[in-house]
């Protein structure tokens, strides 16, 4: 039978215990904003509490004017994002303030036809779960979050147009887990 060093096993429990945690913080990774997007809201015939100071401001309701059936609703005036699915005893699933870029898209019905998991904003930042619906005059609209949201943003030049829409990392891990390539994104004035 063949000995093994102390360096071996160390080496061994190391591996070991590095697997298990990366295996964790990988199931973790994102549980918590799934969980509150999955959360049922409050009844609308519910009578209102008073929210304490800590607590996000109520959102504004679901624009009429936002189209029917499955689908990611953008209000430019409000920069709020609903994502609805009509199926659910609530169908607002969650909602979120967002920060648009320098360029604004159209209003009207697209369609999500890309994602990618993570890259580099127009604007030269670190992004994560972008999410592509709109081309207009060369400018790329989609949904996408700040890596690190404490950073200072690089200088850009002012002429330059951006079509991100930046939400929270957990807003935008909610809207990376609710439209796949094919989601409605409804954009409404």
């Amino acid at each position: 039978m063949a000995k093994l060093g102390p360096g071996a096993v160390v080496g061994g429990l190391t591996l070991g215990a590095m697997a298990v945690i990366g295996l964790l913080a990988f199931q973790a990774n994102g549980a918590a904003s799934r969980a509150v997007a999955a959360a049922p809201a409050a009844p609308a015939s519910a009578p209102a509490a008073a929210a304490p100071a800590s607590e996000k401001p109520t959102a504004p309701p679901l624009p009429a004017d936002s189209g029917t059936g499955l689908r990611v609703v953008f209000s430019l005036k409000d920069r709020q994002v609903w994502l609805v699915d009509p199926k659910k005893p609530e169908p607002v699933l969650a909602s979120f303030k967002v920060t648009p870029g320098s360029a604004l898209p159209n209003p009207g019905a697209y369609t999500v036809y890309s994602r990618t998991a993570a890259g580099t904003g127009t604007d030269g930042r670190k992004i994560e779960h972008v999410v592509r619906f709109a081309q207009q005059q060369g400018t790329v609209f989609g949904f996408s979050a700040l890596v690190d949201e404490g950073a200072a943003a690089p200088s850009v030049d002012p002429k330059t147009r951006t079509g991100g829409i930046r939400a929270s990392r957990p807003d935008g891990q909610a809207l990376w887990d609710f439209a796949p390539n094919g989601t409605r994104v409804v954009v409404v004035a």
